[in-house]
């Protein structure tokens, strides 16, 4: 039987997980490394997911001599979303109300992706589309 590769939205969520459930920093080799053992991203695509990864402001990049290292931490995640939050409630709370989404679950953290309700495409990351892992 022929085996179904990860999409990219799955292959992103598994890079985070790495980074949620050990708090650590990580140069590319080490990742292509962890990556394919742990949560069976193929060590091709670390650095593509890893880069719109980046790209997005989900993890942080910091060049160091010759070498660049990688990081994200739960706490960041979740202070991002409440500054979302704050922008969204700021811009017309009378118009209709906001929503906090609870979408994936790290280990202990849980992680709320904010839409505004009557502008679904506030939902960042997601697409439009909201989807639920784990429990």
């Amino acid at each position: 039987s022929k085996k179904k590769g990860l999409s990219a939205e799955e292959k992103r969520t598994r890079m985070m997980e790495i980074f949620f459930e050990t708090k650590d920093v990580f140069q590319l080799k080490d990742l292509e490394k962890i990556a394919p053992k742990e949560k069976g991203i193929t060590a091709m695509s670390v650095k593509e997911v890893l880069q719109s990864l980046v790209d997005d402001g989900m993890v942080d990049c910091e060049r160091i001599g010759t070498s660049n290292y990688y990081w994200a931490f739960p706490s960041k995640a979740l202070h991002a979303r409440k500054r979302k939050l704050e922008v969204l409630e700021s811009q017309d709370p009378g118009c209709c109300f906001h929503v906090i989404i609870k979408v994936f679950y790290y280990g202990k953290f849980w992680l709320g992706a904010v839409a505004h309700a009557c502008n679904p495409s506030t939902l960042g990351g997601q697409g439009g589309q909201i989807t639920r892992s784990g429990d």
